[in-house]
């Protein structure tokens, strides 16, 4: 019973759409009508952008790091609760699950990203690490907001398996739940960047 409220809560609390909030309550914006319709900092960027440049970005830099602070608070609070290391990977993917099908937006949401930082900074923090760094130079020199997360996202998985060649669950199998949920909400990007159609930040 007591990690099955812990992975309500994991889910709960993925679940808040910070973007939607910040859009709506900030810029009076229903994000979900405009631009790709996601909930991110990146589609919160783009819109508000039209609108006012200089607070589009800060709303955007609050998006991000809210998204990724609950996937980490939320671990972080299991794991001063004594929640074993198991449990923290399952709450792990369950916030994931919960940012990108969130019960406050009808099953609707962002694509974990974000939350998937998050979660990575505090259970695996030198892959997350090499994930942003990946991130950070796709975006910086390709400038397509999903090839460099989802190249960032891959990067993190696979650096695991080199950087903690002891996993304390002796698995790897929830980074790539995580991933494979991260790939799926990117499933129409991929399709855009294989027949050459996803457009580039400007």
């Amino acid at each position: 019973m007591h990690n099955l409220l812990w992975y309500l809560i994991a889910y709960l609390v993925g679940g808040i759409p910070f973007g939607y909030l910040i859009a709506k309550y900030a810029a009076g914006i229903n994000i979900k009508e405009y631009g790709s319709g996601n909930i991110g900092a990146t589609n919160v960027l783009r819109v508000l952008k039209e609108k006012d440049p200089k607070k589009a970005k800060k709303l955007a830099a609050i998006t991000l790091f809210l998204d990724a602070f609950k996937g980490a608070g939320v671990i972080l609070a299991a794991k001063m609760a004594g929640v074993c290391d198991a449990t923290l990977w399952t709450i792990a993917v369950l916030a994931v699950i919960g940012h990108c099908f969130s019960p406050f937006l009808k099953f609707e949401g962002g694509k974990g990203v974000a939350t998937t930082l998050g979660v990575m900074l505090v259970l695996i923090p030198k892959a997350a690490l090499v994930g942003l760094i990946v991130w950070f130079l796709m975006a910086k020199f390709v400038r397509i907001s999903s090839l460099s997360s989802l190249s960032g996202i891959l990067a993190g998985v696979l650096s695991a398996y080199i950087l903690y060649p002891h996993i304390s669950i002796k698995s790897y199998a929830p980074l790539w739940i995580i991933a494979f949920i991260v790939f799926y909400k990117h499933k129409e990007n991929i399709y855009r960047l294989i027949t050459g159609q996803e457009k580039r930040v400007v």
